[in-house]
């Protein structure tokens, strides 16, 4: 993907990576600005020492809304209350790393199936 921005557009980033506090805020208006000048997602995440993923996540949300902040509304869970406090119970008594063993505890358990990215 390129990613073409005017002078105009440029500047108009710039401004606000100088005194945003946020520094999640400032990866997602450094990421634009890097990809604009031709940097690869590889390079980017390299650089900002994040996933070339998260990267894309970034200059997608950008091109479509022009998003910078990482303010999500959430997701609608998929376990009723009584389940997200056994769920969490759970995972204080038998920690896990890995996300798709949580997914298979949560199928197993309610029957009810996820995918580590609705995790």
């Amino acid at each position: 993907m390129t990613l073409e921005l005017s002078t105009a557009q440029k500047n108009a980033l710039e401004v606000p990576h100088r005194v945003e506090k946020d520094g999640r805020v400032r990866d997602r208006l450094k990421a634009v600005l890097l990809k604009s000048e031709g940097w690869t997602n590889d390079a980017i995440g390299q650089a900002l020492r994040i996933h070339p993923q998260t990267v894309a996540t970034h200059l997608r949300d950008w091109l479509r809304e022009e998003k910078l902040k990482p303010e999500n509304g959430g997701s609608q869970s998929h376990l009723n209350g009584q389940q997200t406090r056994a769920l969490e119970q759970h995972l204080q008594q038998n920690s896990s790393l890995n996300v798709s063993d949580i997914c298979g505890y949560v199928a197993q358990t309610w029957g009810v199936s996820l995918t580590p990215s609705q995790a």
